[in-house]
Order: C-alpha cells, then structure tokens, then sequence
C-alpha cells in the first residue's frame, strides 16, 4: 500500500555538517550516496558555504571519494552572483579570498553594494566601517547567508550572520538574504530539477537554515545530529522536522524506507 506516500523526485543535500566536517567525511556517507544515486531519485547538493569557491569544493569532496559533478552543486554564492548581474551591482565582496573566483568578472570598480559571507581574513574594524559607511550612503547590503554558526574541526565557530547583523543594527537598514533559508534559493535549487516542492526532501545539519527553509518552501525537512547539531535544535523550529536523526546514512535508510 504506497498510495499515501508523496511522490519523491528529489532529494537535496546540505554538505559541511551533514557529507563532511571540514576535510572529514562524515562515517558511512559515501557509501549512503552511492544508495541514494541507485534509488529514482534526483539529487542535488545545496549550500551556503562561502569560504570556498564552487571549484575548490568540489575538490575537497572529490578528495573524500564522494561521487559529485559539478552541476549538481547550488551555492548560495552562485545565487548572489545572479542577483548582483540583475541588480547591475558593483559590490565591495566581503568573502574568503578562496571564494572570490566565482566572482570572476563582476566589476567590483567603485562599489555601490556590499555582499557579506563568511570573511574571517576581512571582518576587521577598517573593512567592516567601510562597509558600514557605504551602507549609510545608500549601498544595499546583500547578505550571501546569515548562519549564526558552522562546526569546524576545532568546535563552532562564528557565521556571517553576527556581522551582518552588526552592520543592519549600526545602519539601521536591513539585508537582502540570498541563501537558505530563503524560499527562493530553495525554489532556484528546484527549478534545475524541474520538480516541485510537494516532490522534495531537504537533508541537513542547520533546524533554521536547512529544515526550517526547506519545510517552509514545501518540501519535508530531514535534520541530522552531526556537524553543527546541538541538543533541542529540531525544538527551534516550527513546525518541527519531518525527522531528526543521527547521521546522513540514518537519513537515506529513511528515505529508501519510507518515502519512496
């Protein structure tokens, strides 16, 4: 009796937390991809990873045996680069340096936008007055995400979101989001695949970012407890997870279990 189910199309995937932990695979996650690709369903990669550009990752997951094309990954850097080619912006990138490549050809000549990642090497004072500065004159602020925090191999660590919103409390204005949890990075992430929300699982390791987003889009929420999980996470959001369990293998069992 399988009439109840949805029809699953899709499954989107988060990757830092829930694939890997900076240049760790998370235990048994190839292998549950591997799974995942022979079951009728499409997949795809999503992530508000900003340190890294598009290139750079694929390398690190390429490293740690995960069967991934390129075309299969969507970054919320790739859907800032869009918006600031529409809007004609010329920003001030507030990025990782190693991120900056995805940018290749924007003029950032007289910048009249600033867009915020994650930038540790530039979130000092003289940087973030001149955006501050900028933002005062009229400049948008176009946040690629606001994660409060990410897992790295030495514990959590600090997001963009706390300086972004440094930046909106100083300037009193408020920031265009690009990345997840926004509805339209998700939809953007869909309409790739051709396929609805109604037809999608969303698999991650963020209760806001990635579950809360995605099941806010119309698309069931996995959440995992690896990566940047802390205890009452599927709590924060409402409604809760579609399911929360303990690792990405645990989430395609599921998947392959029940939803399909």
């Amino acid at each position: 009796m399988r009439f109840y189910k949805r029809a699953l199309k899709a499954v989107l995937i988060d990757l830092s937390g829930t694939l890997h932990i900076d240049d760790t695979a998370v235990p048994g996650a190839q292998e549950a991809l591997k799974k995942l690709r022979n079951a009728s369903v499409t997949v795809k990669f999503v992530t508000n990873t900003t340190k890294e550009s598009k290139r750079n990752l694929l390398e690190r997951l390429h490293r740690l045996n995960f069967d991934v094309q390129e075309n299969e990954i969507f970054t919320s850097l790739s859907a800032a680069r869009s918006l600031i080619e529409q809007k004609n912006h010329r920003p001030l990138l507030l990025v990782e340096d190693s991120a900056l490549e995805d940018f290749t050809g924007i003029d950032t000549s007289e910048p009249n936008a600033v867009v915020i990642g994650l930038a540790p090497e530039h979130f000092n004072y003289q940087t973030l007055n001149k955006a501050f500065r900028m933002i005062l004159d009229g400049a948008p602020l176009i946040a690629i995400h606001k994660a409060r925090y990410y897992k790295r191999k030495d514990g959590l660590a600090l997001g963009p979101g706390p300086f972004v919103t440094g930046l909106e409390y100083a300037t009193d204005r408020k920031a265009s989001v690009v990345g997840k949890p926004e509805k339209t990075f998700f939809m953007q992430a869909l309409s790739d695949l051709g396929c609805s929300p109604g037809e999608a699982v969303m698999i991650g390791d963020d209760a806001r970012d990635d579950v809360g987003g995605a099941q806010n889009a119309g698309m069931l929420g996995i959440l995992v407890r690896s990566g940047k999980y802390r205890e009452g996470d599927e709590n924060k959001i409402s409604p809760p997870p579609h399911l929360t369990c303990d690792s990405f293998p645990d989430a395609v069992e599921h998947i392959l279990q029940n939803l399909l």
